[in-house]
């Protein structure tokens, strides 16, 4: 089946307002730059985003942040981005945080189909107990906060229940991929990309370089196109606009 779209466009067109999506990348590396422009244009808002972290102010996920198209985010860090932490503060959005570590795994969980998992990531904090602050209230005061956790013991050692995320879509960003949705990804930019992939029920991939079938080393397709369900392939210039979060030089 070819699953390539004609535009970025065409592929986000169905996203409704209140849709759920996973979005591959960490930091800016990775990002699905071009989705997240199209989806900006298209107009869809009080979205649930699940990501490592919301972008930067002007760049990635921020770009739908400060147009306040996301009503709320599941991620690990809030990164440089001033314009989330003050709308997190100010109560104009709904941030769930969760350890690095078992973000990924309840991405990875929820596109598995398992349902949830024991961890021992987050016991004896609020991770378990509850209480993170999940919505302030205008006055500064916790609106809503997160519930406590089931916690059980294996072989003496304590583990808390975390649940497998899923989402509506998913947007993602691959180095190679071809028409059937096989995709590779490149270093770095793998990071939380697969994930968010399998976890999405439409996932949509944006690639550096779409290849004809067969092209691809079947040992060497980090995520089957089992997983993916529509393509779009980006122009040279698109492909090579990439951004740094924080530039380190030499003096």
């Amino acid at each position: 089946m070819d699953k390539v779209r004609a535009s970025a466009a065409e592929a986000v067109a169905d996203i409704p307002d209140g849709a759920s999506l996973a979005v591959g990348g960490f930091g800016l590396s990775g990002i699905p730059d071009v989705l997240v422009q199209a989806l900006h244009a298209q107009g869809a808002t009080g979205l649930r985003v699940v990501s490592n972290n919301c972008g930067v102010d002007g760049r990635g996920l921020g770009v739908l942040l400060s147009a306040t198209r996301i009503a709320r985010v599941t991620g690990s860090y809030v990164g440089e981005n001033k314009e989330f932490a003050r709308q997190y503060l100010s109560g104009e959005l709904e941030v769930e945080l969760v350890p690095q570590g078992t973000l990924a795994e309840r991405l990875r969980a929820g596109g598995s189909g398992i349902p949830a998992f024991y961890t021992p990531a987050g016991v004896g904090t609020q991770v378990a107990r509850g209480g993170l602050p999940w919505r302030y209230a205008a006055d500064g005061t916790v609106a809503l906060a997160s519930p406590p956790k089931e916690t059980r013991d294996f072989a003496g050692r304590a583990y808390v229940l975390e649940h497998g995320i899923t989402t509506d879509f998913a947007l993602v960003r691959a180095w190679r991929g071809d028409r059937h949705g096989n995709l590779v990804f490149r270093k770095s930019a793998a990071n939380f990309n697969p994930l968010a992939a399998m976890a999405g029920r439409v996932t949509v991939a944006e690639v550096e370089q779409l290849v004809e079938l067969g092209e691809l080393n079947p040992d060497q397709v980090h995520l089957p196109g089992v997983f993916v369900q529509r393509i779009v392939a980006l122009t040279t210039a698109q492909a090579a606009d990439k951004h740094v979060e924080k530039r380190t030089v030499r003096a």
